[in-house]
């Protein structure tokens, strides 16, 4: 099939990297550290398995700097009070069969996880559901040297890439979205303004880890929010992105802001964020990532065979099979069956998903959709334990 040979051929990316293939495991919260901020054997373990299921590239989620702006009490962190040896151990393992592992680096900012946070984003909010404080601009100053210090970290621990965050909400999002970002200096106003931030993320990111190491970037094609960040203006970021030193962007898309009505996000019935994946590619040559909604073998290689996309993104369906891209290799499709749950209470699915890949790095058997409210129980039972490690471990 020539399509499916598209799948499987390399990408060079500007800096010179090579994926051995087009297909990598998005940034998700698998929640899996233990409370430091540390991996766990099961951790290591699940990103072994997505390393020998054949991915070109796996991105471990919301990797954090500090202790400070968290997204979960399960999230790594990475700076230098951490023990390199762990992170060593799982960059190795998760590097199996010439997978290029990478960092997610994460902060949470206005949505950081209030048990373990004192949340500060772009604009002081005070909504039911979402309070926080304003950064001063010395704290939007360290933001980029942050980055830029577990960055270096990641490098000196194995790890082959970093993705910076600017999608789905959390601190980068915060400063591109008008919902969150009412700004009135040189941060706030203008989409010129509103990403100097990421801007300045990458160049400090880049200073720190030379031009040799992969630097992505995940972000929105929109909030799908009234008010929030629209195409026209993502569409401006990644015209600004293309005269940055990324290497690769993966679009995305949606953000949680409490009272917020949705906006038509275009999805459709294939992969979601297709049509914006169409508008950026007229914008930019670098590398493209297309996140969400891949259902099927046939939509990953449509997408990428037809040129909108360089790479596609999976995530809930490397959770139900882990050696996916092996499969569609050889010709094996059995299409994912993805569970369907009537009346899942909010974060009900995520708390399924978490759970799962769980049973992927405890190496359990997981051909059964199980109990919802169990894994929900399960999940909130060990987001409590990992929050009371956290602030024994994190006492600032």
């Amino acid at each position: 099939m020539q399509q499916h040979g598209t799948l499987f051929k390399t990408l060079q990316l500007p800096c010179g990297v090579v994926l051995k293939n087009r297909i990598a495991k998005s940034a998700m919260s698998d929640s899996l550290s233990d409370g430091t901020g540390h991996p766990t054997s099961e951790q290591i373990r699940l990103y072994q398995r997505w390393a020998e299921g054949g991915l070109a590239v796996s991105i471990i989620g919301e990797v954090q700097g500090s202790s400070n702006y968290a997204e979960k009490p399960g999230n790594l962190v990475l700076n230098a009070a951490s023990d390199l040896a762990q992170f060593r151990e799982l960059a190795k393992r998760g590097s199996e069969n010439d997978t290029l592992l990478w960092l997610q680096l994460g902060h949470a900012g206005a949505l950081a996880y209030q048990p373990t946070s004192n949340p500060k984003g772009p604009s002081a909010l005070d909504l039911l559901g979402l309070s926080c404080a304003a950064l001063t601009k010395d704290e939007i100053h360290q933001i980029p040297l942050e980055f830029a210090r577990t960055a270096k970290l990641a490098q000196q621990a194995g790890f082959s890439g970093v993705q910076i965050h600017a999608a789905h909400g959390f601190l980068l999002s915060q400063f591109l979205s008008p919902l969150f970002n009412k700004r009135g200096d040189e941060y706030g106003g203008t989409i010129a303004n509103r990403m100097k931030l990421l801007l300045a993320s990458i160049e400090a990111t880049r200073a720190a880890v030379g031009p040799n190491f992969p630097i992505a970037v995940k972000l929105n094609s929109s909030d799908q929010l009234v008010g929030g960040l629209d195409a026209e203006e993502a569409l401006k970021v990644v015209a600004a992105l293309d005269g940055s030193s990324v290497d690769l962007i993966d679009i995305s898309g949606g953000t949680y802001f409490p009272g917020a009505k949705s906006a038509n996000d275009g999805a459709g019935r294939g992969p979601y964020f297709i049509e914006f994946a169409k508008s950026a590619r007229a914008l930019t040559t670098k590398p493209l990532m297309l996140t969400g909604g891949f259902k099927t073998r046939a939509q990953a290689e449509e997408a990428v065979a037809s040129g909108v996309v360089d790479v596609v993104g999976l995530a809930r369906a490397l959770a139900l099979e882990p050696a996916r891209p092996n499969l569609w290799m050889a010709d094996q499709t059995p299409e994912p069956a993805f569970p369907r749950f009537s009346e899942a209470p909010e974060g009900g699915i995520t708390a399924w998903y978490t759970m799962r890949l769980t049973e992927i790095g405890a190496d359990n058997k997981t051909s059964d959709v199980g109990d919802l409210e169990q894994a929900i129980r399960d999940y909130e039972a060990r987001d409590q334990t990992r929050t009371e490690v956290w602030l024994r471990h994190f006492p600032n």
